[in-house]
């Protein structure tokens, strides 16, 4: 169920900048991710969700560059609208724990995507692709869930047999 983000207080140069920090943000984020895992297959799909950010930030930047054409995009060092982001500040932190975070913030991006397209109703094209973008977030939300889900049964094996990943 989303909850309800009141952005009437802030700019549409303000939330499309919003939107291209976020995304910018998220796709460092599991590209890092990708980085530090030895797992193939996550490591591909961490790619996927890199690339599918990568793809945002471009309708995103393409949006800016048609509703301000003489102004340049500037990146806000810190996000204007305050929207959860995925910290990796300890190398020891579970994966499991930075996949809720990750999760956390593709759920605050779903939200944020449907009340910015709100602003666009008059213009199908940009309400149409803000809503598809939301669909994407929550999209990725289900694949991290599910690699949440696999990090957790592979971390409380460590729990119940500590030596299971121990070589010969």
């Amino acid at each position: 169920m989303p909850s309800v983000i009141n952005l009437d207080i802030y700019s549409t140069e303000d939330l499309i900048l919003t939107s291209l920090k976020s995304e910018i943000d998220s796709r460092m984020a599991y590209l890092k991710i990708k980085d530090s895992v030895k797992n193939a297959i996550l490591k591909d799909k961490m790619d996927f969700l890199a690339r599918e950010e990568d793809r945002h930030r471009i309708f995103f930047e393409k949006l800016f560059k048609e509703k301000y054409p003489n102004e340049p995009i500037q990146i806000p060092d810190k996000s204007p609208v305050p929207l959860p982001n995925i910290k990796i500040e300890d190398e020891m932190i579970q994966i499991s724990e930075i996949m809720q975070q990750a999760m956390d913030a593709e759920i605050a991006a779903h939200d944020f995507y449907l009340e910015f397209s709100s602003r666009f109703k008059e213009e199908k094209e940009i309400y149409n692709m803000l809503n598809y973008i939301a669909d994407m977030e929550m999209g990725h939300y289900r694949l991290l869930e599910i690699e949440k889900e696999n990090s957790q049964k592979f971390e409380s094996y460590d729990d119940f047999w500590p030596m299971m990943h121990a070589g010969p």
